[in-house]
């Protein structure tokens, strides 16, 4: 079996194992797991049953990532955008009064036309426009964007009226009775951050996964103690899996093939199309870039061969979100906890997809693995990926500067398209006025890139 899968996946090759891949992909599994609770909950205030996206949203993830993982052989797992589902709940349902069924028709939509790009030469002339030093800037800034992900879910740094952030009060948690419940998870997530760092500085094998079982162990003696309460109200549930209502896979039959294209010839619904086109586009382009680098994928030049394959895979799994019952789809920023513990095939991701499959009847033990225990995880990875922020060329203006707002407008605007936006649009309008040899570096397509991301802030 081993010679098999080293034949189909090419694991020697990449200096890796089945071992190796298939913790990688455990590791992958548990920190974007946490899809399968989050998305039912956005998708659901549009009216949406929220067991069916629960089903939809573990079946998506499967066929999704087996998809890019028999196309690429790359450790790239798909799931459903966490940015896309709050534009399709709140902005296009709830905010332009469209039905859900309109929106996932403009899912689909998107999807097919993803997949006509990924099939022609304007996906590699995009793909290989982005100049080196923003492909590294796009590494560091999804480091940067995964760091205030796993400080926000920790719960250590919160939103501020004053200063749009600040950090978690344990004084102010004692005086209004919030620290068994809020309190108590900051210190476990801290504890958790130690904990797991220690065991990288060490480099004990499985590390990141070993940290974050250890921080749940963690919470539930806390439970137990009574150091934890739980309160669902507040967003604290128990720590404990709860098998109160069995192993029962919820229907699918409320969002599948709901599609409502009766708006196709509308400019609104167009405008909602492109959003979706635009948004999966390049936060593909982006995070295959940054991930393609931390796990050595891409060649001398800064390319990532067989991109049409990973970018057919990302519209395939979209048009079957469309037709599930689901927002579109990304490859998942949390996939690099995986890489950062040696995954580099197909494997990897394929051992993902199938924990994905198996969540929907397992689903009492993932959904009790609190954000607190994998918080950490996200931190620390991270930190790691935020190191190619060394290979940018700081000597050059023209190249820092656009490369510093690409890697500071990802965590700052808590997105990985507008960081790429400000660096394209940056590195057009500063070399386009530093003179010919400046000018000589953007390439035709920078320029469209340039005028299509203008374009995205005066019509949408």
């Amino acid at each position: 079996m081993e010679e098999k899968l080293d034949k189909l996946f090419h694991l020697k090759e990449r200096g890796t194992n089945v071992r190796t891949e298939v913790l990688a992909g455990l590791t992958a599994f548990v920190t974007a797991a946490y899809v399968l609770a989050v998305n039912p909950s956005v998708m659901s205030a549009t009216g949406m049953d929220s067991g069916a996206v629960f089903t939809a949203t573990a079946l998506v993830c499967f066929l999704g990532t087996l998809v890019m993982a028999l196309l690429t052989n790359y450790p790239f797992v798909l799931v459903p955008s966490m940015g896309l589902n709050a534009y399709f709940a709140y902005t296009v349902v709830l905010g332009m009064g469209y039905s859900w069924e309109t929106a996932l028709a403009a899912i689909f939509l998107e999807g097919v036309v993803f997949a006509l790009i990924s099939l022609t030469s304007l996906r590699d002339k995009i793909f290989n426009a982005i100049p080196l030093n923003l492909k590294y800037a796009i590494s560091a800034g999804i480091g940067l964007f995964i760091t205030i992900i796993g400080l926000k879910n920790s719960g250590l740094v919160i939103s501020s009226s004053a200063t749009l952030v600040s950090i978690f009060s344990f004084t102010g948690s004692m005086a209004d009775g919030t620290f068994n419940t809020a309190g108590i998870s900051v210190v476990l997530f801290l504890v958790g951050l130690v904990i797991t760092g220690i065991l990288m500085a060490k480099n004990v094998k499985g590390n990141i996964l070993l940290g974050i079982l250890i921080t749940w162990i963690l919470g539930i003696v806390c439970q137990l103690c009574g150091l934890y309460v739980p309160n669902p109200d507040a967003g604290f549930a128990s720590l404990l899996p709860d098998f109160s209502n069995g192993l029962a896979v919820p229907s699918i039959a409320p969002t599948f093939m709901k599609m409502d294209f009766s708006h196709i010839a509308d400019l609104g619904f167009l405008v909602v199309a492109f959003a979706f086109l635009l948004t999966s586009l390049f936060d593909t382009v982006g995070t295959l870039i940054g991930l393609g680098a931390k796990a050595n994928l891409l060649d001398e030049d800064g390319n990532m061969p067989g991109v049409r394959g990973a970018m057919m895979g990302e519209s395939v799994a979209t048009m079957i979100a469309g037709v599930l019952g689901n927002s579109a789809t990304c490859c998942s920023v949390e996939v690099a906890a995986g890489i950062a513990e040696g995954g580099r095939t197909g494997l990897m991701a394929l051992t993902t997809g199938v924990l994905f499959l198996l969540s929907m009847f397992l689903s009492p033990i993932f959904l009790a693995i609190p954000s607190f225990a994998t918080a950490p995880a996200l931190v620390l990875v991270g930190s790691m990926m935020a190191s190619s922020v060394l290979s940018i060329d700081f000597s050059d203006p023209s190249e820092s500067i656009p490369a510093f707002l690409c890697f500071v407008g990802m965590p700052f605007c808590y997105s990985i398209v507008e960081g790429i936006s400000l660096g394209i649009i940056s590195y057009v309008g500063i070399n386009l006025f530093c003179g010919k040899e400046s000018r000589k570096k953007i390439s035709p397509m920078m320029y469209v890139l340039a005028a299509i991301f203008i374009l995205k802030y005066v019509l949408i």
